[in-house]
Order: C-alpha cells, then structure tokens, then sequence
C-alpha cells in the first residue's frame, strides 16, 4: 500500500510541485515506515490527525462524503475502468465546474486560480 502511495506522490509532485507538509489519517500506508522515510527523505512534514477526531481533516471528510454520495452510492459498476472514467468526469465537476459555498461560490479552479494570480 504505502509503495503505491508513494508512487501517486511521486506523480503530484512531478505535476505540481512538493508540498511542505501532509495532513493524513492514521491508515496502515501513512504510518509505514516506507512512507515515512520517503517522507523524510523528501523534506516532507507528517501531520497527523487524532484517532477519531475526523473534524481534524474536515476537507477530505467533506470530499469523501461528497464523492460516496454522487459515485460509490450512486452507480453499479461492473469494471474498474467503470469507476475510474466516471470519478474522472465526477471530480473534473466537482473541481471545475461546481462552485463551493466555502470558497465563496466560486468553483475550487477558480479559486485557486485567483489565490496564485
């Protein structure tokens, strides 16, 4: 688990830069050590939340319950290539197309694109 995470790092980091921390749960591949040396290997500060405390990452919470609700509850799928084109169309919604009420309405793109200028 932990190898294939780092791997999914390794590709956020080629396409958007280095992260100065991470904010994670305690799952079995954020605390392996393989995860935690590359991170330290990486300059990368592990922030983790408390055991049972999800108001700690309320973002993800709130993006995880968003996608069981429109994906995982909302399809039959019959292939893995099922969940992954329609997550695809899903998350280029939700991050492009669907304005937020946190971020003022605006669509997470647009924010972000006015914050970096």
């Amino acid at each position: 688990m932990a190898s294939r995470l780092i791997r999914f790092m390794e590709e956020i980091i080629w396409e958007k830069g280095k992260p100065t921390n991470i904010r994670c749960d305690n799952g079995p591949e954020f605390i392996s050590h393989e995860f935690q040396d590359w991170c330290d290997g990486n300059g990368i500060k592990i922030l983790y939340t408390q055991p049972g405390c999800p108001t700690q990452n309320s973002y993800i919470e709130r993006f995880n319950g968003s996608y069981r609700r429109a994906v995982l509850d909302a399809y039959i799928f019959r292939t893995l290539d099922d969940v992954r084109e329609i997550t695809e169309k899903w998350t280029d919604y939700y991050n492009n197309e669907r304005p937020h009420d946190s971020l003022n309405n605006l669509t997470p793109m647009e924010y972000r694109l006015m914050r970096t200028g």
